[in-house]
């Protein structure tokens, strides 16, 4: 949820922004129960899950355990893992059925290769791409998160992650480090046309690839496009680079903007930019 500064994640750390008044919002507030249940409600249905079938879950940033609730209620097992001690110490207090483990996503998710049928995580994922202190990369926190989540999932489970990207570079920066991790998949956005309502779900596959869910519209007739798919195939962007000129202006920009795209520092581009200089004397 925002807050009143504007975006949570410029604020500071999660698990200081998460304190405890914040954790009694997500206990008492019904709005915030009612929201955070119907995303995790989405995201369970945009998972696939066997039908009449319990599996076992992870739950990416858990908070306060309504998302979890959720699972539960479906028949579902699950394990949390969430960076705020107050968040954590509320979902005791609900006394919520799943597991719960405090721990950093950024740092990897800590557990055996192959444990989980599938994983959703809700608001959580932007966190990411914020840097706190000089050691916090958003990229390298990124892929070190999406590696572990591949591995954690059994071949062919999806991830569905729930997310407020700030901007497109952002989104981009998120799903090129997913992509680099082994994940195929989307984007899917409800509502595309609603301010309020509006909703990003990054569906991942880790195996083959499947067909990308349609996402929801308040016009069921419209034809609009509300999904955007990505894969981990590499060749068209080879293909693409291949056809400039080494050193030209053209090849310093697209190499400085694929810098950016994945977190790196870059200095800004000028009327100077790929320009030859003059041999000195």
């Amino acid at each position: 949820m925002a807050s009143r500064g504007g975006r949570p994640e410029h604020c500071g750390p999660a698990e200081l922004f998460y304190d405890e008044n914040e954790a009694r919002k997500y206990v008492r507030n019904s709005r915030m129960i009612d929201v955070q249940t119907k995303m995790a409600g989405r995201a369970l249905e945009l998972l696939y899950l066997p039908e009449g079938q319990p599996c076992f879950l992870l739950d990416i940033g858990c908070g306060s355990g309504l998302s979890g609730d959720h699972l539960s209620d479906e028949g579902h097992y699950w394990v949390g893992i969430d960076i705020s001690p107050a968040m954590l110490d509320a979902a005791l207090d609900r006394e919520t059925q799943g597991d719960l483990f405090l721990g950093d996503m950024g740092q990897g998710i800590p557990f055996k290769p192959g444990s989980f049928d599938g994983c959703i995580s809700i608001s959580a994922v932007q966190w990411l791409c914020s840097s706190n202190k000089k050691s916090d990369i958003p990229a390298k926190r990124l892929l070190c998160f999406f590696s572990s989540l591949y591995s954690v999932l059994v071949r062919g489970a999806r991830a569905v992650l729930q997310l407020y990207p700030e901007n497109s570079e952002q989104l981009e920066l998120i799903t090129t480090q997913a992509t680099r991790a082994g994940f195929t998949g989307g984007v899917v956005v409800d509502y595309p046309n609603s301010t309020k309502a509006k909703k990003f779900y990054l569906c991942l596959f880790s195996g083959p690839v499947t067909v990308l869910p349609k996402g929801l519209s308040e016009n069921p007739d419209e034809d609009e496009a509300s999904e955007s798919r990505f894969t981990n195939t590499r060749v068209p962007f080879r293909l693409e680079r291949r056809s400039l000129v080494r050193k030209s202006r053209a090849w310093v920009l697209e190499k400085k903007e694929r810098h950016r795209r994945q977190g790196k520092e870059v200095r800004p581009d000028t009327r100077y930019t790929g320009r030859k200089r003059k041999p000195r004397f």
